[in-house]
């Protein structure tokens, strides 16, 4: 009947996401020891390795959305992690314990993280994104990255490169590491692939029968479910006081998402007016993308030693709980917006 649940497309999407958490889990582990034997820092590690390999959902989730038509799924997801990433993960990692930012850190990753979001504004403005503005998204992150990854090493260098040292006894022991790790990687982005496709059916399939935007979907349930390896790792990392590892992590997914994922599902699928109707919703320029830019900014406003700007700052509790409930209002205001938008 119409009115049944659909209880196919919820299994999808339990089961789409339970095993992106896990593929992605093994992904990350596969890629951080593969790391490791050839010899890449630790920071490097935490900031690439770690933040693409756990935005790695968000890439083929969004792909996928892309190549299937749905464009709001496909923008919502990466824009939606990319909240999600700074007033959800770092909200609940500062509330579990305050993270220790150096200024340079504090200034640097807000400031660039910021200035991302309104280029992807300007870029979205007229309601279309082309392949060749995707193309340019792609060869900003192919130039961003490096040099952010050059400063912050240049910044923090000594401890670096004797924790590589110690990955690097006895050769047998290197090998069969590089061999569970390559099979790790290929196992963990086999299955992300699949379940993506899952995940992406059923979301659809319920936004149909509920009557809500491919768009709610995608800031919500997906954009959340695909955030869950961050979440796990932020949180982990906090209870270890591995500040820089949060932190770290968490700039590496945004910048990841906002240039890298949007830009290379554009790139495969353009979005185009189709009858002189925008190729996405009109609320991811005006409600979205701004949100993420504040969200951003704040990094800056809450991590900087307001009393002593030479000084390292602190993310403390009071601020974790502004970005909560900032979220809470966000969602709130989402599903007012998108039900009543009829």
């Amino acid at each position: 009947m119409e009115s049944s649940i659909p209880w196919l497309p919820i299994v999808f999407i339990l089961g789409g996401l339970a095993a992106l958490a896990w593929s992605s889990d093994i992904f990350v582990s596969g890629a951080s020891s593969l790391a490791k034997a050839l010899g890449i820092s630790p920071l490097v590690i935490g900031m690439v390795i770690i933040g693409f390999g756990t935005s790695a959902p968000e890439f083929c989730v969004s792909v996928m959305s892309g190549l299937n038509g749905h464009a709001n799924i496909s923008l919502g997801n990466a824009y939606g992690s990319d909240a999600f990433n700074i007033a959800v993960i770092l909200g609940i990692s500062a509330f579990i314990c305050p993270l220790m930012v150096r200024r340079q850190v504090a200034f640097i990753s807000g400031a660039c993280l910021s200035l991302i979001s309104l280029l992807s504004m300007w870029v979205l403005h007229d309601g279309v994104c082309s392949r060749m503005e995707a193309l340019v998204l792609i060869a900003l992150f192919a130039v961003i990255m490096p040099v952010y990854c050059w400063y912050d090493q240049k910044s923090k260098k000594g401890t670096d490169a004797e924790e590589v040292k110690d990955v690097s006894n006895g050769e047998n022991t290197k090998a069969k590491g590089m061999v569970v790790s390559v099979i790790k990687l290929v196992v963990g982005l086999c299955v992300l692939v699949g379940s993506s496709h899952l995940l992406i059916k059923g979301s659809v399939d319920v936004a149909k029968f509920l009557g809500v935007s491919d768009l709610v979907i995608g800031l919500t349930v997906v954009a959340a479910g695909t955030s869950l390896p961050e979440l796990a790792s932020a949180i982990a990392s906090a209870r270890r006081r591995e500040h820089e590892f949060v932190i770290g992590n968490i700039v590496g997914s945004n910048i990841f998402n906002t240039l890298a994922v949007v830009g290379v599902a554009v790139a495969i699928s353009p979005l185009e007016m189709e009858g002189g109707k925008e190729a996405f919703s009109k609320y991811i320029l005006v409600r979205d993308l701004p949100y993420v830019t504040a969200l951003s900014l704040s990094i800056v406003l809450f991590a900087i030693n307001w009393r002593d700007f030479s000084k390292d700052g602190r993310i403390a509790r009071r601020a974790a709980c502004l970005w909560l409930i900032s979220f809470i209002l966000y969602t709130v205001l989402m599903f007012v917006q998108e039900t009543g938008a009829k």
